[in-house]
């Protein structure tokens, strides 16, 4: 990239400094988990599973008891405003002015997206036949598990090997953020219970509806001042996220993403400023407004998920171990190289200004790592105790691949100075 065209991006698009935070919240929730739980194993699942409140739902709902504990509750409850904050991002790419998924600019990040999760499915499925060795393992089980990467960690060691001003970090956010909602909404769409239940699906559908209806519209300029004031308002649009949250969970769809069917019916910006950018603070918009609200919430969030689902048994090695990293280190990077890179040389794509192949090559680099959605979809991927401990051993040592991308990064500094 021209020095003065990167100094200009540089000034246009910031990604705000409390991303890194997340990063720092959720591996230093991990980093504690993980001491506890080897030092003192049956005081940290005590704790983490302790019930909180056992709830028997109406056979209309699901005929089942639910025991809230510290460990679901923060999954399914407190990570749906973390999924909640990827998404604002996501549709703001995907439909706002300059968005950098609007129309044509979709495709490679598309293509690069599905490639990996599909390569990463494949490897996992092929290694996991070769290899796999535990008694309640069966062909091709687990393989949603590498589909899902980890938004804050990507970027944590992304901004180390580009840089904070570099159109190559950006396009790691998208590919990460992408990657993170799509793998699990198809972790809850092959779920077995999802299918009789679909219909509580009409009661996000309703709420977005109609809080679009109502507040969601951007009013004409001859709008009365009352009527301007109530789109501003946040309360109806935090209703709404409640009655959405409600019907995704009953339907059997992860509940973390409750809240993404209210997105696109909150009023919002008419343009993009990039992902996570920094001047989205100063932007009164209601969508803006919920997002910027959640920073230090999500900060904690992060740090008890970390708590509660980042716990690595270092005793926990097995074949799913090995299974987990060919699938994050080989199965990703080649499924982007055959299917993202091989669709934009049959239709002829250029890569995103600034971004050149090597570049291309380090983000499948830092994509190789896996945690926060890989770590949600053991309990309904995985059957047992093992199996999962091992799965989540290998997505603790997977973000090996991270330290590597930046050491690698800075031995090609090095040689290009000398």
């Amino acid at each position: 990239m021209e020095p003065v065209l990167q100094a200009r991006f540089h000034l246009m698009y910031r990604v705000a400094s409390f991303v890194p935070r997340f990063a720092k919240a959720l591996l230093g929730g991990a980093v504690l988990a993980t001491v506890w739980v080897n030092l003192s194993p049956a005081s940290y699942y005590d704790s983490v599973e302790w019930r909180l409140l056992d709830l028997d739902l109406p056979v209309w709902v699901a005929s089942i008891s639910l025991s809230i504990t510290p460990l679901n509750l923060v999954a399914n409850g407190l990570m749906s405003f973390f999924l909640f904050f990827l998404g604002k991002e996501l549709w703001e790419a995907l439909t706002l002015e300059q968005g950098a998924l609007k129309g044509r600019q979709a495709v490679l990040p598309a293509g690069l997206t599905l490639g990996g999760m599909i390569g990463a499915g494949l490897a996992w499925i092929l290694v996991g036949s070769l290899i796999e060795t535990a008694q309640e393992a069966s062909f091709a089980i687990g393989w949603q598990v590498p589909l899902g990467t980890d938004v804050v960690l990507c970027f944590f060691f992304g901004r180390a090997v580009f840089g904070p001003g570099h159109p190559a970090l950006h396009l790691l956010l998208l590919l990460s953020i992408a990657t993170d909602i799509l793998a699990l909404l198809i972790v809850g769409l092959v779920a077995p219970s999802v299918s009789l239940r679909l219909v509580w699906l009409l009661v996000p559908l309703a709420a977005a509806l109609g809080t679009w209806a109502l507040y969601g519209r951007t009013p004409p300029p001859d709008a009365p001042e009352r009527e301007r004031r109530a789109g501003q308002r946040l309360l109806p649009y935090i209703a709404a996220g409640a009655l959405s949250w409600i019907g995704v969970a009953a339907s059997g769809l992860p509940p973390s993403l409750g809240l993404l069917p209210i997105i696109p019916a909150i009023a919002h910006a008419d343009r993009s400023f990039g992902l996570f950018a920094e001047i989205e603070a100063a932007l009164n918009d209601p969508l803006n407004r919920l997002s910027h609200a959640l920073v230090w919430p999500l900060t904690a969030i992060l740090f008890l998920f970390g708590l509660t689902r980042g716990g690595i048994d270092l005793m926990a090695y097995a074949p799913t171990t090995v299974t987990t990293l060919a699938a994050l280190w080989l199965g990703r990077p080649i499924g982007m190289l055959v299917f993202g890179l091989g669709l934009a040389a049959v239709l002829g794509l250029r890569l995103p200004p600034g971004v050149t192949l090597r570049d291309i090559l380090r983000i499948m680099a830092v994509l190789a790592m896996g945690f926060t959605i890989p770590v949600l979809s053991l309990e309904t991927a995985l059957p047992g105790g093992a199996m999962q401990e091992a799965a989540r051993l290998g997505l603790a040592l997977s973000l090996l691949a991270g330290p590597v991308a930046v050491l690698l990064r800075s031995r090609g500094a090095a040689g290009t100075t000398a």
